[in-house]
């Protein structure tokens, strides 16, 4: 058992709640465990001006960690590091994976992940919420006739894993992550294809088998995600 009572291969308790404010066209409240994120999407017409013409839409990704998300306050000023902006653009790989932008016309969908609460995991929070922030976003487009229905593409997910003490662990909390001999950020598509793989050997160099046996690991996390996914879209009508 883990310290908050988990198997080693057990997800943090998930849950999705749609549309928690008003005003953006998708959002969503993710709760990972003690980590909480607010993804909103903004739909905007017109593209970038190198996507002008192309008849293409765009997808990006803002991330911010709110001044008392952690245990003490970091300053606004700090917040727009680099760490930060490689967040940014890992969330935006990601959900470019879950919409066809060649049908979404030129128009833009920005995703904003606002960390209220971090315990770990909070960039893979961050890109689960926004799935299913960016899927009632497509909906309305695509009810309204604006769109086809194949422009929103089957769920997208992520998780960590990693090696604690010599276990292997899934879904870090960040009393795990700080202490961790290798951790994996893992992103996959509903298709079990990998979109995107960050990692980090903190005490050494590893095996590849150490590799495998963590992508395997956090493959199964992420099947159980998607089907929560899911499941909460379609109790609002959305099959994806």
């Amino acid at each position: 058992m883990r310290f908050d009572g988990r198997k080693p291969d057990q997800l943090r308790p998930l849950t999705l709640e749609l549309s928690p404010v008003r005003y953006p066209e998708g959002a969503a409240l993710v709760k990972l465990g003690d980590t909480h994120v607010l993804c909103a999407v903004t739909l905007q017409e017109g593209v970038p001006p190198w996507r002008r013409g192309s008849g293409k839409g765009w997808l990006t990704a803002e991330y911010a960690l709110l001044p008392r998300a952690t245990h003490s306050r970091t300053p606004r000023k700090h917040i727009e590091g680099g760490r930060v902006k490689e967040i940014h653009r890992l969330i935006g790989r990601s959900l470019r994976q879950a919409v066809d932008l060649s049908l979404l016309g030129e128009r833009m969908l920005w995703v904003d992940c606002d960390v209220i609460q971090a315990d770990g995991g909070t960039r893979t929070a961050a890109i689960i919420g926004g799935y299913v922030a960016v899927a009632l976003a497509m909906h309305t487009l695509i009810t309204d006739g604006n769109v086809p229905s194949g422009v929103l593409k089957p769920p997208v997910a992520a998780i960590s894993a990693g090696v604690v003490n010599d276990e292997f662990l899934l879904d870090l909390a960040y009393a795990e992550d700080a202490q961790a001999q290798i951790d994996l950020n893992v992103v996959m598509d509903a298709q079990d294809h990998f979109i995107e793989i960050q990692g980090t050997a903190e005490r050494g160099s590893v095996p590849r088998s150490t590799i495998n046996t963590l992508l395997d690991l956090a493959a199964t996390g992420i099947y159980d995600i998607i089907h929560i996914q899911r499941e909460v879209l379609a109790c609002n009508g959305i099959e994806v």
